[in-house]
């Protein structure tokens, strides 16, 4: 089985913590990161994702996952407490999203927006795609 790809805008600052936050807990590193802006993306994904960075995509087994769906599985993926919040799974997915859109509308104004796409440090790199 391939390593799971986060497709994150690069450029967002909530993204970016988010990220962060998956590298923390990420313990048996299996997570690889993409910036939706970069060329892993412009390769693999459908040209309306690769170009979306208001959703957040999860590869992994030749399945892609979005939004709220996506940001759970990543949550599994990082295993032990996190696998709890699976429990969000029982509220529709409809709803999840909307939450999930509310949150992707205003994630500049809240969390800032870099100039460019974040650049790993050395310790990262192995876990970026480009």
């Amino acid at each position: 089985m391939a390593n799971p790809v986060v497709y994150f805008d690069g450029v967002c600052g909530l993204c970016n913590r988010f990220v962060d936050f998956g590298l923390h807990y990420d313990r048996q590193r299996r997570l690889r990161f993409a910036p939706i802006q970069g060329e892993t993306a412009a390769r693999r994904l459908r040209s309306d994702l690769a170009t979306d960075p208001t959703t957040i995509v999860l590869e992994e087994d030749g399945n892609l996952r979005f939004r709220s769906d996506a940001i759970l599985r990543i949550f599994h993926h990082l295993g032990g407490g996190w696998r709890l919040l699976g429990i969000f799974r029982i509220i529709p997915r409809p709803l999840r999203d909307v939450i999930y859109d509310w949150i992707a509308r205003n994630r500049y104004s809240w969390f800032g927006k870099r100039d460019t796409c974040r650049l790993p440090t050395p310790e990262e790199r192995e876990a970026f795609l480009p």
